[in-house]
């Protein structure tokens, strides 16, 4: 489907929150997935990775995750600085503050004449684990979670009994984990303690591990690999569609 692009800045309780939207061009009313980026905001390749979801019948939002720590539209680079400053800002921002980010974007899909006001959640690294906790929402019908950081740790800031591994169990919607192999960030003995809170809590889930290093859905660097970002558009795609 041809796409059209288009920015809005959504009031969330922590400040303003520039939010970008891809969408059909076509009229009519269209599913929404949230997709949560890397550390980096919204860089080229996860514009592309919101473009190619958009095109296949969906509105897709992009959040500034970090809206409150920087300049409405920055964007990182993939380098050293701009890695030690989205980690820092990870650290910063409490998850209760993703939470009620995830809020305002289903109030606003919801208020939309081309959203039919079904929301699924996707991303990426610590995208991942924001669509992991953006299904704690019981809104969100469908999470897509690709090699979600820190869920295994508990190590992001979040008030006493709200860290996501332990509320794994509030998730009502369907939600899929991908994990790649080679993943220094999250190990095997990582995913076994995530596994086996998914075994134990009853979520409705599906588990996938492939031969890929952290990254690996991100068109620019060694890490990427392309057939299999492929496999899991396809497979994003099939879910969303089935779900919303």
């Amino acid at each position: 489907m041809i796409i059209q692009h288009h920015s809005h800045d959504i009031a969330t309780d922590t400040g303003i929150m520039r939010t970008s939207v891809y969408r059909p061009q076509a009229g009519g009313q269209f599913p929404a997935i949230i997709f949560y980026s890397e550390i980096f905001q919204q860089t080229a390749p996860i514009a592309r990775s919101a473009a190619l979801l958009a095109g296949h019948g969906f509105v897709v939002l992009v959040p500034e995750v970090f809206h409150e720590l920087n300049p409405l539209g920055t964007v990182l680079a993939y380098d050293d600085a701009g890695k030690d400053k989205g980690n820092a800002d990870k650290w910063a921002k409490p998850l209760e503050s993703h939470d009620s980010d995830t809020h305002a974007m289903i109030n606003f899909v919801q208020t939309q004449n081309y959203c039919t006001g079904a929301v699924g959640a996707m991303g990426v690294c610590i995208g991942g684990h924001l669509a992991y906790r953006a299904a704690l929402n019981p809104a969100i019908k469908a999470a897509f979670c690709l090699y979600a950081t820190d869920i295994h740790s508990d190590t992001l800031p979040a008030k006493a009994g709200n860290n996501s591994f332990e509320r794994m169990k509030d998730i009502q919607g369907e939600i899929h984990f991908i994990w790649g192999k080679q993943d220094p960030h999250v190990p095997k003995e990582g995913r076994a303690k995530i596994y086996q809170h998914a075994v134990t809590s009853g979520i409705n889930y599906q588990w996938q591990e492939v031969n890929a290093q952290h990254a690996f859905m991100r068109d620019e660097g060694e890490r990427y690999d392309p057939a299999l970002a492929i496999a899991m558009y396809q497979q994003a795609v099939a879910l969303f569609s089935r779900t919303l």
